[in-house]
């Protein structure tokens, strides 16, 4: 290959979207905004606006890709263009969730990890993707097998038994049209993805693409005139077919940012461990103040700070880590504050390693890694029982110690990295505030007082969907806590146990008046608070 097999691929995004036709598979890549297509997705959109095509299609994503409004996949939410789709996180896409409650579209829930995964299985010809993750969930066919809505009748999903143990088959499916992104195309038309935050599931997708007789959709922002080193390709020309320049607005960094070099350079220091923890704050707070968008670096003495500091109590050296989106990303600044991210390394399941993750819509990337490894490759790692600790969210509770953070009424998340996390960590630690809507919290000199109970009660007598199965991690023996700013709970035999309580919160009235049920209550002692302010915090 050469210029000419360049010249040959590139093309409009309009010219490019034209190769998808109705009924037609597509998958796409990127992790919120971070390597997203958007000037792809957006083409799609144009098109089905002028022309009414393509419909019926069926669309397969691993991580929630949108902005909760307008952009990334958003843009394929209009009632006609989609058939089906397969997803991992759904919060981020308000304009499909509305088609999937409405029940416009089949709409089915994987965990993010085992798309990555099925991906490959693709490519390779092979069945199916073979996994335990997803057993005693919602995920699993004897309960709901991964279906969102009533029209969703076929069976993706089927228990197995191999080696006298239990698995999940996820079916394997030809998928017609690739969009994923690059930072540059060569002389070659292979991808270098030198500036992105994330590499993610490309290389996966190309090749299922490929194999399955399809087209690969490629957006880059710009072309360069030599071959590239071949250890910077991440996705080779042969497997293009397309190759689109991006517009003005349609690559930027993340849904936040438009360009943050820290997301994928080496830091230039080499300092004391003080300094480089330092290092890490400075770039988050200039992170933050680059956009209100992200949340990370926002901490002040509230119910987040509590919670993200007792979470961070449960770090210990030498540990390999994981960070939710949400509640649990200050435990990245307590870390910092701390000078423990030398001691202990931060992973996000998009790809990154070491750094400081970051929050918001730049969810996904961090500051100044060590590494950046392919998504399917790490959740390889997570799934294998790589993470020594897991801090994730938690919007319901129940007595046997499930989890839902998936599904509440007719709103719509899904559960992206959630279950191959949870399900697979040594230590996993359960992040969230006791009550919601309208809970305000006083913290001064290290008594909490509630000054205003949430009107929603998150510990329940029974979850209305499990993301996280708690009978499922007593089999396996995990330590499994839940840290709200008032009280510790822990998993055990007998079910949810209370084994702290913040000073100032009183047992009956501000912990077991606010329960749906009764945990076990043996052996309780004072969490450990921190003195610093006199803050109020509201959540909603």
């Amino acid at each position: 290959m050469g210029t000419c097999r360049l010249d040959s691929l590139l093309c409009s995004a309009d010219d490019a979207v034209a190769l998808i036709d109705d009924g037609m598979t597509i998958v796409s890549s990127g992790f919120i905004g971070a390597a997203h297509p958007e000037s792809l997705s957006a083409a799609i959109e144009r098109r089905f606006h002028c022309e009414g095509h393509p419909r019926n299609l069926t669309l397969v994503y691993a991580a929630g890709q949108g902005d909760g409004k307008t952009r990334g996949l958003n843009h394929l939410g209009h009632e006609g263009l989609l058939r089906r789709v397969i997803g991992g996180h759904w919060g981020l896409l308000p304009s499909i969730g509305r088609l999937a409650i409405e029940n416009k579209i089949e709409a089915y829930c994987f965990p993010q990890g085992v798309i990555c995964q099925l991906l490959r299985d693709i490519a390779a010809g092979r069945p199916g993707c073979i996994t335990h993750v997803g057993l005693g969930t919602f995920i699993d066919p004897i309960a709901q097998g991964g279906r969102l809505n009533d029209i969703s009748t076929e069976n993706l999903i089927e228990r197995i038994e191999l080696l006298g143990k239990t698995w999940l088959f996820y079916k394997a499916f030809p998928i017609n049209i690739g969009l994923i992104r690059a930072t540059s195309a060569d002389s070659c038309g292979n991808l270098i993805m030198d500036e992105e935050a994330v590499i993610g599931e490309v290389l996966a997708i190309a090749q299922a693409v490929h194999n399955s007789g399809g087209k690969v959709l490629a957006q880059v922002k710009r072309i360069v005139n030599e071959p590239a080193n071949p250890t910077r390709v991440r996705v080779p020309g042969v497997l293009v077919d397309k190759i689109v320049i991006a517009t003005d607005g349609e690559h930027d960094q993340t849904f936040a940012e438009v360009d943050n070099a820290s997301y994928y350079s080496r830091r230039l220091d080499d300092t004391t461990r003080p300094r480089r923890a330092s290092t890490f704050s400075r770039a988050l707070k200039k992170n933050s103040e680059r956009s209100d968008e992200t949340s990370s670096g926002s901490l002040f003495i509230n119910e987040r700070y509590l919670i993200a500091q007792r979470a961070c109590d449960e770090l210990r050296t030498g540990a390999i880590a994981n960070l939710g989106i949400g509640m649990p990303e200050g435990i990245a600044e307590i870390a910092a504050q701390r000078g423990l991210l030398e001691s202990v390394t931060l992973t996000v399941e998009s790809g990154p390693i070491g750094g400081m993750p970051v929050g918001g819509l730049s969810f996904g990337a961090s500051v100044y890694p060590q590494a950046i490894i392919d998504q399917p490759a790490q959740f390889d790692f997570y799934d294998g029982g790589g993470l020594d600790f897991a801090a994730l969210g938690a919007a319901q509770v129940d007595r046997f110690g499930n989890v839902n953070v998936s599904r509440f009424g007719s709103r719509l998340a899904g559960v992206g990295g959630f279950v191959n996390i949870s399900q697979n960590a040594r230590q996993v630690i359960f992040c969230g505030t006791f009550t919601s809507d309208g809970l305000e919290v006083s913290v001064c000199n290290g008594v909490v007082t509630i000054v205003r109970e949430g009107r929603i009660r998150k510990f329940v007598d029974r979850v209305d969907q499990i993301s996280f199965s708690g009978e499922v991690a007593q089999k396996k023996f995990q330590n499994v806590l839940y840290i709200t700013e008032r009280g510790v709970f822990r998993l055990t035999a007998d079910g949810l146990e209370l084994i702290e309580i913040a000073p100032g919160i009183s047992l009956h009235r501000d912990i077991l008046n606010q329960m749906d049920f009764r945990p076990v209550v043996r052996d309780v002692r004072f969490m450990r608070m921190s003195t610093y302010g006199n803050k109020t915090g509201t959540r909603s």
